[in-house]
């Protein structure tokens, strides 16, 4: 099994790149997804936030209160550390889990949508990392719009994360997302057909314009 590791950054469009390589037939493994999953009500990712979190972090019909988590995690440093601690294992065994599903399947190439994947140290997972790059001007104004989020607050969520030109020095595969989806789209047409091609795919970073 071939594995692609796709990441980037918040606003970077990783999820519109993602989208695409579905679009193209990829077997996607999205670790947002995941994360959501084994957060739901009575799974073991949700017991265990609501016993070391406490109660106070469920809404009334169980679910838990992401965005009062969220607003937590991110203020708190040994706060995200406690939730890495309790998600990011039973995350990982989920996708090992889908990726013996896609080979099962009959898949010989599979993309993991991972958005902390250098952060939490995971690279060895993939045999290729490709980084969908925005510069800071662009991410800042697409946050704001998203997000409907102030010049401050966006700033600090870009700032709370390792740097979209970090993670490119980690790259094999830098999809640079500055224009338009068109442009966006033909640089991931073109890596998805290098991918796939033979598997003769250079350990060289490629950075499509």
């Amino acid at each position: 099994m071939y594995v692609i590791a796709l990441t980037g950054g918040i606003a970077s469009g990783k999820s519109t790149v993602s989208a695409i390589l579905r679009q193209l037939g990829a077997y996607i493994i999205d670790t947002d997804q995941i994360a959501h999953d084994i957060t739901k009500p009575n799974q073991p990712a949700w017991m265990e936030i609501a016993d070391r979190f406490g109660r106070e972090f469920l809404l009334s019909d169980g679910h838990i209160d992401r965005k009062r988590l969220g607003e937590t995690v991110f203020k708190y440093d040994d706060m995200r550390k406690l939730l890495e601690e309790i998600t990011h294992p039973k995350i990982k065994e989920q996708v090992c889990r889908e990726i013996d599903h896609a080979a099962r399947q009959g898949f010989t190439i599979v993309v993991i949508d991972v958005p902390l994947l250098i952060e939490v140290g995971w690279q060895k997972m993939a045999d290729e990392i490709w980084v969908v790059y925005v510069d800071e001007p662009t991410q800042l104004y697409r946050l704001m719009d998203r997000n409907q989020w102030t010049r401050q607050e966006a700033l600090a969520r870009i700032a709370a994360q390792m740097s979209l030109a970090d993670k490119v020095s980690h790259a094999n595969v830098v999809i640079n997302n500055n224009s338009s989806l068109e442009v966006t789209r033909s640089q991931v047409i073109e890596a998805w057909h290098q991918a796939t091609k033979g598997r003769s795919i250079s350990s060289e970073e490629i950075f499509l314009e």
